[in-house]
């Protein structure tokens, strides 16, 4: 599996129509050059917001786009449909860039029916600040547009909000999804024909997003399963499912399955439009599920106070963020938290940022008073989250995981077939440490699962656990360094780098480094170096097999070995 990147033009903003089926036009506002999504997001393939329009007696917008399209999308919808004519918007969700142009679109037709969930309502109402018309619908709701174009409704909250709700048209067997089932990916390309160049992103997509959910992405496909022949996904991100709907649709429930599979589930509570709660739990979430934990995300806004017990109770391990203190109602949710957490349970708090938050403090020290185990030191935002800031809470979660996991992996390890298990150690491999810096963030890992594996171009994998913290920077078309550690002379930074660092610890301090050409650590006591570059990975199991190429290398020492490794099992490292 190899990922292209796409040739890009330097802030390049531009707008494709296309007809995709009978009454049916896309808009497709191209965003080339955004290689940040929430700061937390790291793009390599730019992204797209895709809006479209079903023309029928009567006419509905499904979604509008980024504000930064407002110009070019307006004179695009032009082209298509004069706003006037709109009978119906339809909002999959209200995030910005698939709302960010409902109130100017409100105002030059404010005749239109917004049609959204009950949550997606409110949203709007908090933010437009119009009186508009709105009808709400649940799971099952139809709207007729006439002519066969019958839209079913089907709830899927917290793909990847509360508020979202996917829109199938029994006309045309187009399924309108929003953010389920794209990816952040921009080409000329309107479809998916060109699978092997969006496998990448549509699986990182989906591990930063979905998988968090996975349990919601199972119940909304339950739901799905319902309807009738799903001929197209009309996604809000990316190109638009054609070609390998089954494939592509499939792929989402495998990994949730896998994702749901856990005997232990966390629960993670976030506010929604308040500060930086909800990206702050989706960062927390994704390194959660980095370990195989089974993650539940709740919406303190949307959650009905009565399931709070239920879902407590069941759960090896809670995450809170902080709500505002002059929200009663909230507080009066997380009262109920309080009295349903148990002794054995793992929790993780963090602030919200949104000026008004419960302090974090006197909450912690009541759920360690109740007799839980702290998973990650509380969270603490005082500016802006910045990249590292994401990166502290992925870490944070990776550990929570991982103390949840500790004793199934100690007895999996003790249940191995002791001649297999000796039989597998006997192979060997030599020491490295992998470096990374990919904009403020940086990373470092030991490994000795290294092997060449092509010569044209220089090339060679590595696995990597899916639990590791800098599985994040070693994505496709990502860059690192591999250090190729010295024989009798790699006791020091084998043992400086099998540490346990606290989240968003600087792995370098104390360590001589120096910066190589793709701007990654170099250590100065290594043997040699190799600059690399992500080409591809596989998934293994419990780890990635990442494929690179190396761009640039140097030996420091011609005549010295590299130190090797040499194991008695096979079932640990």
């Amino acid at each position: 599996m190899v990922a292209t990147t796409v040739q890009k033009t330097s802030h390049r903003l531009t707008t494709q129509i296309d007809i995709i089926a009978k009454d049916t036009t896309a808009i497709r506002s191209l965003d080339w050059d955004r290689d940040r999504f929430d700061i937390e997001f790291g793009l390599q393939n730019g992204t797209t917001y895709n809006s479209y329009i079903i023309e029928s007696e009567k006419k509905a917008l499904v979604d509008t786009s980024h504000l930064k399209f407002k110009q070019l999308y307006f004179d695009a919808l032009n082209q298509v449909i004069n706003p006037q004519d709109l009978d119906y918007l339809i909002i999959s969700h209200t995030e910005p860039d698939h709302s960010g142009l409902v109130k100017d679109l409100l105002e030059i037709a404010p005749h239109i029916t917004v049609v959204a969930s009950k949550v997606a309502i409110q949203f709007l109402e908090g933010f437009v600040h119009l009186d508009f018309k709105k009808q709400i619908v649940k799971n099952g709701d139809r709207l007729d547009l006439g002519n066969g174009h019958v839209i079913e409704f089907v709830n899927a909250p917290n793909l990847h909000w509360p508020d979202t709700i996917f829109s199938y048209d029994h006309g045309t067997g187009i399924m309108f999804t929003c953010d389920a089932f794209g990816m952040h990916y921009c080409s000329d390309y309107l479809y998916d024909e060109n699978l092997q160049d969006i496998e990448p992103d549509y699986r990182f997509y989906y591990e930063c997003l979905m998988a968090p959910n996975a349990r919601s992405v199972l119940s909304a496909m339950k739901r799905m399963d319902a309807l009738g022949e799903i001929n197209l996904v009309a996604n809000g991100h990316g190109p638009i499912l054609k070609y390998n709907v089954k494939e592509l649709l499939d792929r989402y429930h495998r990994w949730s399955s896998e994702q749901s599979k856990g005997e232990k589930t966390v629960a993670v509570f976030y506010i929604s439009d308040y500060g930086y709660s909800d990206r702050i739990s989706q960062a927390i979430a994704k390194g959660i599920t980095k370990t195989g934990i089974t993650v539940e995300m709740f919406d303190l806004n949307g959650i009905e106070i009565q399931e709070i017990p239920e879902i407590v109770s069941s759960s090896a391990g809670i995450v809170l963020g902080m709500p505002p203190l002059s929200s009663q109602a909230l507080n009066n949710k997380v009262g109920t938290i309080l009295a349903t957490v148990n002794s054995k349970q793992y929790f993780g708090l963090y602030e919200s940022y949104g000026g008004d938050d419960e302090p974090i403090d006197p909450l912690g020290t009541k759920l360690r008073d109740l007799g839980l185990n702290e998973a990650f030191a509380s969270i603490r935002i005082k500016e802006t989250p910045l990249e590292t800031t994401y990166q502290i809470c992925e870490e944070s979660g990776v550990d929570l995981g991982q103390f949840l996991t500790k004793k199934a992996t100690i007895k999996q390890r003790k249940a191995l077939d002791s001649d297999l298990d000796k039989a597998i150690g006997r192979i060997s491999g030599g020491l490295y440490i992998i470096t990374a810096q990919k904009g403020e963030t940086n990373g470092a890992m030991l490994a000795s699962w290294v092997t060449q594996a092509s010569f044209d171009p220089p090339g060679f994998t590595v696995a990597v656990a899916k639990d590791r913290a800098i599985e994040s920077l070693l994505q496709v078309d990502d860059t690192f360094v591999l250090n190729i550690l010295e024989e009798g002379n790699y006791q020091n930074l084998m043992k400086h780098f099998l540490k346990r660092f606290p989240p968003g610890a600087d792995r370098f301090a104390g360590v001589k480094v120096q910066t190589a050409n793709n701007g990654s650590p170099i250590l100065i006591d290594a043997l040699a170096y190799l600059e690399c570059q992500v080409v591809s990975r596989m998934d293994c199991g419990d780890h990635w097999i990442v494929y690179s190429k190396v761009t640039a290398g140097r030996v420091s020492k011609s005549d010295a070995l590299t130190a090797v490794h040499h194991r008695k099992v096979g079932n640990y490292y």
